[in-house]
């Protein structure tokens, strides 16, 4: 397996638009497609937040009973949540006006949204934009970069990936984009996430392989802690690559499944870094573990903790925090036999070593800290199991962005 330069273009048979309809008044683009000339196997995974954005209800719908999909429409600055009625129709219309143009039947368009909540789309400027997007459909990379581009909100910066592996002798690619930055805690059975692949593949293993995917990828980040309306991951295959299809498990699943993974991380490492106002990623790993579940709870534990958080913004090797974090984790364990250490691109040091102070250099702990990249390594000394969690610092502009996001 090998990363390559792409997003969702880069898988054969897919295309991609972004483009500017005028949905949020100004001149950044808001609306993007994604269209394979063939249909796909379609899989999904979705917010399990009781407030369910229109979008999430209709591509539920799609990608469990419709014989295929082919093509994704997406608007961003208004999330269609909490839109009664009136939401679900707006959705639906997008579907079938996308459709019209691409001549596709209204159930093999997914549709997302993301942005304000509890807004109607003006569905004068999605409609104009759905026609637009389909003349303006093309497969080289400037046409990901823009539908990267289009379904951003309050990100600093476009997210996107593609890597390469080989099934049965045949090339296999895996791309993906999306976007989010603030209303990030997902859940996963205002985060996107797009994946495209030209692998032959079941419908069954492919929502096999995306479901299992997403608890060490996307159900490992967090932002700040609220799991939104409209969070979704969204799945095509369609074939193009011709490897032997993947019916059930075996060598070509776990190629592709270490394909998707890939993509899937680095996604959710992109997410995690462009928190709202964020200045670094930070990373936790738990590592002996009694087992998988206690991993994840802890890793997420302290990656959650406000307080941990504000101490990487200000550099300070706090570890009190993170110890606290593991305690009210809900895991059971023994705080005297815990090791803490801090990693970044400036080094590693141990702070806690069975559960005391080492006695370490603030100005190293501090130097560590100050990199974008910042690593808490936490072994519990009580089994095998490991998670890793990654989340970002907490800062004044998150405050200040999410104190006027509406206006």
């Amino acid at each position: 397996m090998k990363r390559i330069e792409g997003g969702v273009t880069a898988p054969k048979g897919f295309l991609a638009a972004g483009l500017n309809a005028g949905i949020k008044n100004s001149d950044k683009k808001d609306m993007a497609m994604i269209y394979s000339q063939v249909p796909c196997r379609g899989a999904g995974v979705f917010t399990t937040n009781v407030v369910k954005a229109a979008p999430v209800k209709w591509d539920k719908l799609a990608v469990d009973t419709s014989d295929y999909v082919q093509a994704v429409v997406v608007n961003s600055g208004i999330a269609n949540a909490c839109t009664g009625e009136e939401g679900y129709g707006c959705c639906v219309a997008m579907a079938s006006e996308a459709g019209r143009q691409l001549d596709l039947p209204t159930q093999a368009v997914l549709v997302a949204s993301t942005g304000v909540i509890g807004k109607q789309l003006p569905m004068d400027k999605i409609t104009a934009g759905i026609g637009l997007l389909a003349q303006a459909l093309g497969e080289d990379r400037e046409h990901s970069r823009l539908a990267a581009e289009a379904i951003m909100t309050t990100d600093t910066r476009s997210k996107e990936v593609a890597v390469e592996t080989e099934i049965g002798g045949r090339t296999v690619t895996v791309g993906g984009m999306c976007k989010g930055s603030g209303m990030i805690h997902p859940n996963m059975a205002t985060m996107l996430c797009f994946v495209t692949t030209d692998a032959a593949i079941s419908h069954e293993m492919l929502q096999k392989a995306l479901s299992g995917d997403v608890e060490d990828t996307f159900n490992m980040i967090s932002v700040d802690g609220d799991t939104s309306t409209n969070d979704s991951v969204l799945l095509m295959a369609n074939g193009m690559a011709e490897n032997p299809e993947i019916t059930a498990p075996g060598p070509g699943y776990e190629n592709f499944c270490a394909a998707l993974h890939e993509v899937m991380v680095e996604l959710s490492k992109k997410i995690a870094g462009d928190g709202e106002g964020c200045t670094c990623l930070f990373e936790v790993t738990v590592t002996g573990a009694r087992t998988k579940s206690d991993a994840r709870i802890l890793s997420k534990s302290v990656i959650c903790s406000s307080l941990t958080k504000a101490a990487v913004f200000g550099h300070d090797a706090n570890w009190g925090r993170i110890l606290c974090a593991l305690g009210y984790s809900g895991v059971d364990f023994d705080p005297g036999q815990v090791d803490i250490w801090f990693e970044s691109s400036a080094g590693r040091l141990k702070i806690v070593e069975n559960g005391v102070d080492t006695g370490y250099s603030e100005e190293k702990a501090t130097e560590i800290l100050s990199q974008e990249e910042v690593r808490a390594v936490c072994d519990m000394k009580q089994g095998e199991e490991s998670a890793t969690a990654w989340g970002c610092d907490l800062t004044y502009d998150y405050v200040r962005i999410n104190g006027d996001y509406r206006s």
